[in-house]
């Protein structure tokens, strides 16, 4: 199976990218899991965590407050309001 490339980024700067096999994000309508080979979609997220499982390296948890997730062609990018590193486990970035 084919690795999903995830980006997470802040308004400030880009958080993380890599390889993953799932992220799972909470959106205003509940929680969502993408793997690889995902329907493309735009979900607008609420306050709460996103957790990538980096295929390579330290997966990673991360607060957010708010934002959006887009997925297409194995491509899955955060874009968070605020992002809060303290409260993250794992890698914080490449």
């Amino acid at each position: 199976m084919a690795d999903l490339h995830v980006e997470l980024v802040s308004a400030e700067r880009q958080v993380w990218a890599g390889g993953a096999s799932r992220l799972s994000v909470r959106t205003v309508e509940g929680e969502i899991g993408v793997l690889p080979g995902h329907e493309p979609i735009l979900a607008v997220l609420a306050d709460g965590e996103v957790r990538i499982e980096a295929t390579e390296g330290e997966s990673m948890r991360v607060r957010i407050g708010g934002g959006f997730l887009s997925v297409d062609h194995d491509r899955a990018v955060v874009v968070a309001e605020d992002v809060d590193l303290e409260g993250a486990a794992g890698s914080a970035g490449r």
